[in-house]
């Protein structure tokens, strides 16, 4: 398996990726848009608005970019698959949670992928979101151990009264297999 670091904090980073991607390893079939993150804990009024784009370009416009570049690839061949992880606080707010890019973006990233779908759907292009709950993901962790009454007020609003484990959604990468059998 072949890995491309990139910074998908800057568009140019992000393109510049992309660009590598489909030259190493064209034609793709599933693009699945997977990043993103809090990464700061500012106030809404006291957000700089480089810290306000930088985030928005990760957790949003990384997704835009990709799904331009390489699911333009796909609409090109009229196949692909193209998955946005977005996540329920796109659709819920939470309470005690500063400056609100992330929630923003996710939300703005499901109204992407509503559209895009639309849009590409009939040229053999699927476009789908999932919006998954809280899972203890390390920067989860981090987080909670530096706001534990942020996790108890979470947690006491899940059904199974905690957050979900990574294992629970999705196979550790170090155990995917180094090439995926054909379909």
């Amino acid at each position: 398996m072949d890995t491309v670091p990139a910074d998908l904090t800057t568009p140019a980073g992000t393109q510049e990726m992309c660009a590598t991607v489909l030259s190493r390893s064209e034609p793709i079939d599933i693009l699945v848009n997977n990043v993103g993150g809090r990464r700061v804990n500012i106030a809404t009024e006291e957000m700089p608005l480089e810290d306000w784009q930088r985030l928005m370009d990760l957790n949003l416009t990384s997704a835009f970019l990709c799904t331009k570049l390489i699911g333009g690839a796909m609409l090109k061949r009229r196949s692909g698959r193209i998955i946005n992880v977005a996540s329920v606080c796109g659709q819920i707010a939470g309470k005690n949670i500063q400056g609100r890019h992330y929630e923003t973006a996710k939300a703005a990233l499901v109204g992407f992928t509503r559209a895009v779908a639309a849009d590409w759907a009939p040229f053999g292009v699927t476009v789908n979101a999932i919006a998954p709950g809280g899972f203890m993901t390390d920067a989860n962790r981090r987080w909670f151990r530096e706001r534990p009454e942020l996790q108890q007020q979470i947690e006491s609003q899940v059904p199974m009264g905690r957050m979900g484990e990574p294992a629970e959604i999705a196979r550790s990468p170090s155990t995917w297999p180094a090439t995926l059998p054909a379909t």
